[in-house]
């Protein structure tokens, strides 16, 4: 059988071999050297090529042919449609649909989020503040003092204010990123959130207890609106992702449905960095300032709303639109159902 087989695929590389060489010379050239001829050619003989590489695929397993194919069908796709490269207009769709509408479509696992993340805070806040003993679990006595007294405000101030802001962008990114990309597997993003959640409790709990609620609040306020808001995006982006192969629905399989949500939303990976960057210089230069914190507070919401009505009135048209992250529909995956 085997023998056979080789036979086969030795005739079929035999009657294409001269297309495929055709289609290599045609597609290393350069496109504005290509001639209307040789484009109407390249294109034949890209989607032939393509037809040839399936049928290979199904009839031999030498992985060398279907390398080189692979390779070939690649070259020819990135001659037949290449990159527009970088454009303004490119970046201005960006943040005008493809980011708001990628946070907008997964609003609602956003919001859980959030609410689980302050709602187990809050209880953790209370049950610390209420039990000196349980706070003493997380740090010792000297700790708590120094951190009461000290170490909470002045963490704030004692960096250069443009180191400690890229320090903290830095940081909330690759939290962020965690956070979304964890998602598909879940867990990781549970525990980075645990890890948060449980951070600013405990912290919460000791200055409250220690009748420091108005330092603490009036300083994390300032720039963790926007800050926990782009991790709760960051968070429920991931989630949504995880769950499309959960419950892929009648239309997909589970990679299908991976693939689709995620290639519509990933892009906040990308998008988060932006707001992440404003809530890093917030912190860094708004948060310490001698100011008054009502004025303080007045700033850091300004910020944070700003941000959410861009997403809700940006998001919400493209939505509204059928506008989302994902590749244009020409370019998809005709479905039928699976079920």
């Amino acid at each position: 059988m085997t023998q056979e087989r080789g036979v086969d695929l030795d005739a079929f590389v035999s009657e294409h071999g001269a297309e495929w060489n055709r289609l290599n010379t045609l597609s290393r050239k350069r496109r504005r050297k290509l001639t209307a001829t040789d484009i109407d050619e390249l294109v034949a003989l890209y989607r032939r090529t393509a037809t040839h590489l399936s049928v290979v695929r199904s009839r031999s397993a030498d992985p060398t042919l279907v390398a080189w194919l692979s390779r070939l069908v690649l070259q020819a796709r990135a001659s037949v449609t290449p990159s527009t490269g970088f454009s303004v207009a490119a970046i201005g769709r960006f943040f005008q649909i493809t980011f708001p509408a990628a946070v907008y479509r997964s609003g609602a696992w956003c919001i859980g989020v959030g609410l689980a993340f302050v709602g187990l805070a809050g209880v953790i806040m209370a049950m610390v503040a209420n039990d000196d003993d349980l706070a003493l679990k997380f740090l010792t006595e000297d700790q708590i003092r120094s951190l009461v007294d000290h170490d909470f405000a002045a963490y704030y101030s004692d960096h250069l204010p443009q180191n400690f802001a890229v320090g903290v962008w830095t940081n909330n990114a690759l939290v962020s990123a965690i956070c979304l990309a964890g998602g598909v597997v879940i867990v990781p993003t549970l525990f980075m959130l645990w890890q948060n959640m449980l951070n600013v409790g405990v912290i919460g709990g000791i200055m409250i207890g220690n009748d420091r609620a108005d330092v603490f609040f009036g300083l994390i306020l300032v720039h963790g609106m926007l800050e926990l808001t782009c991790v709760f995006i960051a968070a429920g982006i991931g989630l949504r992702i995880a769950w499309a192969w959960i419950a892929p629905g009648p239309y997909l399989t589970r990679t299908q449905s991976l693939a689709t949500i995620g290639r519509a939303r990933i892009v906040g990976a990308l998008g988060l960095a932006a707001p992440l960057f404003v809530s890093g210089l917030v912190e860094a230069f708004v948060t310490p300032l001698p100011i008054p914190i009502p004025i303080k507070l007045v700033f850091g919401a300004a910020v944070w709303l700003g941000f959410l009505a861009y997403i809700v009135i940006l998001g919400g048209r493209a939505t509204r639109a059928g506008l989302d992250g994902d590749v244009a529909a020409h370019e998809r995956e005709i479905l039928a159902p699976t079920v």
